[in-house]
Parts: structure tokens; sequence; C-alpha cells
């Protein structure tokens, strides 16, 4: 009997011993961080279920409407924004890269996986990795903006320029395509039912996508796709509708020798200021022939916040939440934050920081509802908020740097 409880002993120890020596491979201490922060999240959502994305609380004392126009800001010219060449040369019917090597995603690191993909066409050797503790060390952030894949870019590439836009359309991907430049999108994807954090959630979520060629006789682009696989066939349609979400942003990445020839391949858009004016133009066109489309009037809001017109912007995405957004909204884009803090309207901007916070890990939200409190007299509270901020990005989050010195800390 002693004998075998020495040896249960024994090979418990053992597992111990195993379990503590797995936990040091980065990948096994990944995964298993990833799981439990799943079942802790869906445990908590059986509890206490997210719902639907927040309405807009009622104005007690509003200002004069304004109308939503794409009048230019104060101090720039009225005459319309130049419009790309129209003598542009049409794309050929095919265009194919030759992929890199495909790159499947750890837990919230669709940026970084596509980013990494893109650099790798350069000549770049690195790995989802090494961008992820640049710009998102944290596994729980799960968000990295273009500006921060441009970060990385400018700052750890530096022999590569990148540029970003709004207001795309497939023509453009496709004239990029032909010219041999990958172009990586931001759009949206349907998330594995095994993913889910709640019996209540939607499964709607933001993704990058690194376009590789199209086919004009299928009318697919391929793409290389973290979460979904390599060489994905999107159709043109279904790109279209899932870009819609994130203002039709792309990001391109290219040698310092090339930058002559993307700019002629993005016309007026090469201009990041027009690029902006043309997609309020187009933002406001939307929302008038499609008005029950609640990313259109998302879009006009964010196009309205580039030009500091947070009113309207406000106003704009009071009728995107009316008509209704997908519940990880507030966690990928941060236009609505900055519209209701600059319009006074501070009960706004805290309920939806603390909707976005129902799905943890943004360091934005955590920001946002930060300065929340802060406006409310409640410094205690602002400043435990911008520290967890700083607990998710500890490294590049300046905004709560900025925040927490701004109150003396």
């Amino acid at each position: 009997m002693r004998t075998r409880s020495r040896w249960l002993l024994g090979a418990l120890v053992c597992l111990v011993l195993l379990g503590i020596g797995l936990n040091q491979v980065p990948a096994v201490r990944t995964a298993v961080a990833w799981r439990y922060e799943k079942l802790t999240l869906y445990v908590r959502n059986l509890v206490d279920p997210i719902g639907p994305a927040p309405t807009a609380l009622p104005v007690t004392a509003p200002a004069p409407t304004p109308t939503l126009t794409a009048a230019p800001p104060t101090g720039t010219t009225t005459a319309a924004a130049p419009t790309a060449t129209a003598t542009a040369v049409p794309p050929p019917p095919q265009a194919m890269l030759e992929s890199p090597p495909f790159e499947k995603q750890t837990p919230n690191n669709c940026g970084p996986a596509t980013l990494s993909m893109a650099l790798h066409m350069y000549g770049w050797e690195g790995d989802q990795a090494e961008i992820a503790a640049q710009i998102k060390p944290v596994l729980q952030d799960r968000n990295v903006n273009p500006e921060e894949m441009a970060y990385y870019v400018r700052n750890f590439a530096g022999w590569l320029n990148v540029e970003y836009r709004v207001n795309g359309d497939l023509e453009l991907l496709k004239r990029l395509l032909a010219a041999r430049y990958p172009v990586m999108v931001e759009s949206t994807t349907s998330l594995d039912p095994n993913d889910a954090l709640g019996a209540s959630d939607d499964l709607w979520a933001a993704h990058y996508l690194l376009l590789t060629g199209y086919d004009d006789a299928t009318m697919t682009f391929t793409a290389q796709d973290s979460y979904h696989g390599a060489n994905q066939l999107v159709p043109y349609t279904q790109l279209a509708e899932d870009w819609a979400a994130f203002n039709h942003l792309y990001m391109v990445v290219f040698l310092p020798e090339e930058q002559a020839e993307v700019a002629g391949i993005l016309g007026a858009d090469w201009d990041a200021e027009q690029n902006r004016l043309r997609a309020l133009a187009a933002a406001e066109a939307a929302t008038k022939e499609s008005p029950d489309d609640a990313f259109e009037w998302f879009n006009l809001g964010s196009n309205l916040v580039y030009f500091e017109r947070y009113e309207e912007a406000a106003r704009a995405y009071d009728q995107a939440r009316q008509l209704g957004l997908p519940q990880r909204m507030f966690r990928y884009q941060f236009g609505p934050f900055l519209a209701y803090f600059h319009s006074n309207r501070n009960e706004d901007l805290l309920l939806l920081a603390n909707y976005a916070l129902g799905w943890p890990g943004s360091e934005e939200a955590w920001l946002w509802q930060g300065w929340g409190l802060y406006r409310k007299g409640d410094v205690e509270g602002a400043v435990a908020a911008w520290n967890k901020a700083l607990s998710i990005n500890p490294s590049n989050y300046v905004d709560a740097r900025f925040a927490l010195q701004r109150v003396g800390y």
C-alpha cells in the first residue's frame, strides 16, 4: 500500500513538473491562457449576457440641428475634391501574386499575422509574434488599429513605406494587384461558433485580409485569411459588403522607389485630406441612397470626426446606433467616443465605453471610460481606467500616458 502511495505521489509530482515545463513553451502558454479566458468570459456572459449595442440617450438640450453635408472644414476650399484620373487604364481581367508563407493567427492576432504575411512578400523574415510584441503585447488586446500596423512598418521595417486610406473600391484594389502590390483590407468575418463568448454572441468580428489576386471570370479575390485559411476565394460582392463596416479601409506596403507608381494608382486619394473629403461625400450620398444602412451612417460619423465636426458626427452615430450595430463594433472603431466627448455628451460616452468593456481587452475603451469618469468628477476611477489601458498596451499607448499626466499622475 505504501509503495502504491509513493508511486501515485511520484506520478503526481511528474505531472505537475510536466505542466510547469509545458507552460514555459510560449505556444502552450498562449493556448492555455486563451482557453481559460474564453471559459471565464463564457460563464460570465451566461450570468450577465451582453445584449445589443445601446441606442443613443435622449439629448436634453440639443444644439441647433446641423446639416449633414460634405462641406470641407473651415479654411479649406469649397471646390469639389478632384476625382481619380478618368483615363486610368482598366485593370486586366485577372492578376495573381505569389502567395506568401501562410501564417495561422494566434488568438486575437489577425492584424499582426496579416501584416507578417504582407511583409514576407518583401523579404521580411519575422513572424506575427514579433509584430504583436510591439503593437499588442497582451493576449487580451483584441484590436489592432491600422495606425498601429503602419507604426510597426515605419519603425521596425523602415526600409519599406506604408500608406492606408479609406473609401476604396473594388476597381482600385484590382489596379493595385495588377501592378503587383498586395493589399490589406479591414473587413468583417463570422466567427466559428466554438469561439463564441456567450450564448448571445452574434459572432460578428473585425478582420484583416491580405489580397493577393483577383479573377473577373469567377468574380473573386484571392485572400490570405489568417483565421479561415490560405488562398481563400472571396466573391466581389461579399468583400464589398464585408468591407463597408470599416469605411472601405485599405493598406499598401511598398518600396520607397515605388512611391510615384502607387501615388499614380491612387490618384486623388494619394492626398490623405482629399481622400477624406471624397470619403465624406461618398458616405453622405450612401446615407441618402440607403438610409436604413447602419454602417453607412457610422462611416459618415467617422469621416465627420476626421474633420472635427463632432456634433454632426455624434448625430450620424446616433442614427447608426438606432438602426442597430454589431456587439463588437465599439471594440474596433472609436470615432463615437471622440464625437460624444467633444459634444459634451458624457453619459453617451460612458454608456458606450462600459458596453465595449463587456468584451474586455480594449485599451481604447478603458481610455474613454477614464475620460467619462473624470468629467463626472471621479478622478480615482479615471486614473484606475487609464492604468488599466496602459496594462494592456504598456509600450505604445501614449493617449493613456497623456491622460495620467494631464491630471497629475
